[in-house]
């Protein structure tokens, strides 16, 4: 029997590849991970976000519930809900296309699938919370590098959701993207258009940057 070998960092210069196809590569690389390495990871992940200075005074913060082999924070939510945090979950607006809005995630939230078929909560008109309302966002990633260079799933939306921190840096949440360690590579291509990230937080190790 072939022992398993879990997957090693990128070692190609990511230069030499398109996005999608980057994209491709580490979606499949974290998609084969067994049960027992997604348990392993989402415990380090939970210590590592627990203890992350950006977050100690957040009390309101945009999460997701993992899919498709992304590193999964359910962990860190059971945790820090007993330290009064409140969490929001991203619901695709239905008004403005191709942005987000938040809207608060608790026991017994009745969960929805959407067009992706991501589940999502309702869209309640009186409980959702714009982007700039929150302290943090902790968002799944593709692929990250170093410098803070980012790759998503390629449909913007929080590119889009959260462009205004550009031009009001002091109104914008800390926005930090969550992954397996494995998912740095050793450069990204970045967009214009790509909204910079305060840090990284992975299974192994937290990452801060100046956005």
């Amino acid at each position: 029997m072939t022992q398993f070998q879990p997957p090693q960092p990128f070692e190609s210069h990511p230069g030499k590849l398109s996005r999608s196809e980057l994209r491709r590569h580490l979606r499949l690389k974290r998609q084969s991970l067994t049960f027992e390495q997604q348990a392993q990871a989402s415990e380090n992940l939970a210590l590592n976000l627990l203890k992350h200075p950006d977050l100690h005074r957040a009390r309101h913060i945009g999460i997701y519930l993992a899919n498709d082999g992304e590193i999964d924070p359910s962990l860190y939510i059971d945790l820090a809900r007993k330290k009064g945090i409140h969490f929001y979950l991203p619901i695709l607006h239905p008004i403005y296309p191709g942005k987000l809005v938040f809207s608060p995630y608790f026991d017994g939230v009745q969960l929805t699938a959407n067009r992706f078929g991501i589940p999502e909560p309702p869209f309640p008109r009186s409980r959702r919370k714009p982007a700039w309302a929150l302290d943090a966002v902790l968002f799944p990633l593709v692929g990250f590098d170093e410098t803070g260079g980012r790759l998503g799933m390629g449909g913007g939306f929080y590119d889009r959701t959260f462009a205004f921190s550009r031009l009001r840096p002091a109104m914008a949440p800390k926005l930090i993207g969550l992954a397996h360690d494995f998912q740095r590579v050793q450069k990204l291509p970045v967009e214009p258009w790509d909204v910079p990230l305060h840090g990284v937080v992975t299974d192994k190790r937290r990452y801060r940057f100046r956005p």
